[in-house]
């Protein structure tokens, strides 16, 4: 998936020139990268908003219409104000589509409710982490990654080495093959252990 976007270039910079612009309803931001200079830019701050609550936004490849030059980038930060539902600044990074890139794509857990671990033996789904930071071409990058988990047996737990990656892809980090990202928890059992413990605790009554 590939969005497109438009921006203006902007001269001024520093915190003043910042607030100067969100007070008009822009937001400043920056695109780096590559053999060019960084180029600094402004944005609408509604269509921006917008936009950023769009999941696949985050990992997808970016068009941005800078007065008629294009980029091609990736979304690398996004800085939000601490209360308001209001985006301070956002950064840029341009892409080769035929060099590797790293992106953090988020993971779709789907199926727990059909796990035998859920379904049957009445645990808990847990998932440790939401997102999984993988290396590829950027047309290779999907919007987010899958991981069905209907197999998953009471006390089991999946591991990223186990997660199977779209082609193309692999992880970015050989070490993080090991975590584990979710798994299924007993809740029963916890409870009926202690309900045991205490039953031998209580005194007899005498014969």
């Amino acid at each position: 998936m590939q969005f497109n976007i438009q921006a203006a270039k902007r001269d001024a910079k520093g915190k003043g020139a910042s607030r100067r612009l969100r007070r008009v309803g822009t937001t400043p931001g920056i695109i780096y990268g590559g053999d060019k200079a960084p180029v600094q830019i402004s944005l609408d701050h509604n269509d921006l908003f917008h936009i950023l609550r769009k999941e696949a936004f985050h990992s997808s490849l970016i068009s941005i219409d800078v007065e008629g030059s294009k980029e091609t980038v990736l979304l690398r930060d996004v800085q939000w104000h601490p209360f308001r539902q209001l985006v301070l600044h956002i950064d840029f990074q341009r892409v080769d589509a035929n060099q590797v890139t790293h992106v953090k794509l988020p993971l779709h857990f789907v199926n727990a409710e059909l796990a035998p671990g859920v379904k049957t033996s009445g645990g808990v789904f847990s998932h440790l982490i939401n997102e999984v930071d993988v290396k590829g071409l950027p047309g290779d990058m999907p919007a987010f990654i899958e991981v069905d988990v209907k197999a998953l047996e009471i006390g089991a737990s999946l591991h990223l080495r186990d997660v199977q990656l779209p082609k193309g892809l692999e992880l970015a980090h050989s070490t993080d093959a090991d975590k584990v990202i979710a798994s299924i928890v007993s809740i029963r059992g916890g409870a009926a252990a202690a309900a045991e413990g205490e039953g031998e605790g209580e005194a007899q009554p005498a014969a």
